[in-house]
């Protein structure tokens, strides 16, 4: 069933959010070494996962709208990723997974604008709920609890996120997700991968194992997040995938010792009272 793609994606996703930050707390690993390996990493496992599904891929998606929404989806990506990771590095991983999740209140009210097909109320509704759920769980003492290297990735969430859905929703209408992510991963690992070539030399042999794991886990739920994407639309995934950062946050508690927040425990609740509704009205 189609909406088992982005729930699979987000307990994949969720886990390698948790590897992430278990590799930058290595001594000598930092964001920088991280993109350095992991962007030629995440190209050759999409590679392998693209020779194994054999799916479509011609030279007509090198060509128009497909090839410039894909260039300018690569470099959204790069940004993205330079955002996160150094944000994630000086903060607490619940912290930046409820920051990162804030974007997703914009996409939702912007793609029912943008596209006839997401205007659903039944999805829309749940959707606007469960995200509102995780920001308010992120509320303390009156404000947003937020680290200085950190406000950068808030202020991207809520500007950027809603100009990558909706670049995602076009390239879906011509790449299939495999091929997608693929050359995606390509664009990525041409442009990023020679600027951090120097500092992944010094990567220590401890974190390759817990790298090679981390990008096997994320590379196969942005697959199955953009068939999710493809199948259900952006709004009915973006609900199943609320469910990564409230599954990092559990992660987090058990195996990186993260503390227990009461606050959390409600917008999950809230989040799975959504989905069902969801499932109930759409």
């Amino acid at each position: 069933m189609p909406i088992f793609f982005p729930i699979v994606a987000a307990v994949l996703q969720a886990g390698s959010f948790v590897l992430d930050k278990f590799i930058l707390l290595i001594p000598k690993v930092n964001f920088r070494e991280y993109l350095g390996v992991s962007f030629p990493l995440i190209f050759i496992i999409n590679a392998l996962v693209f020779l194994i599904l054999r799916p479509p891929l011609n030279a007509t998606l090198f060509t128009g709208i497909p090839l410039l929404a894909l260039v300018s989806s690569v470099l959204l990506s790069i940004a993205s990723n330079l955002i996160y990771y150094r944000a994630l590095q000086s903060d607490r991983l619940t912290e930046i997974q409820s920051i990162s999740l804030l974007g997703g209140i914009p996409v939702v009210l912007g793609s029912g604008l943008l596209f006839a097909d997401e205007r659903n109320l039944g999805i829309i509704i749940p959707a606007l709920i469960a995200l509102s759920a995780i920001a308010w769980s992120h509320w303390k003492n009156h404000h947003f609890v937020i680290a200085a290297d950190t406000v950068p990735l808030v202020l991207w969430s809520l500007t950027m996120p809603l100009v990558g859905a909706a670049l995602s929703k076009i390239l879906l209408t011509y790449w299939h997700p495999v091929s997608l992510e693929m050359i995606r991963a390509a664009g990525l690992a041409l442009v990023v991968g020679p600027i951090y070539a120097g500092q992944s030399s010094h990567t220590p042999r401890r974190a390759v194992p817990w790298l090679i794991a981390t990008n096997i886990l994320t590379s196969l739920a942005w697959i199955l997040f953009y068939i999710g994407y493809q199948k259900l639309g952006i709004i009915y995934t973006l609900l199943l995938f609320s469910l990564q950062p409230l599954l990092a946050y559990a992660m987090a508690i058990i195996f990186l010792k993260e503390p227990l927040e009461k606050k959390r425990a409600i917008a999950f609740a809230i989040v799975l009272m959504c989905i069902g509704l969801a499932q109930i009205l759409k």
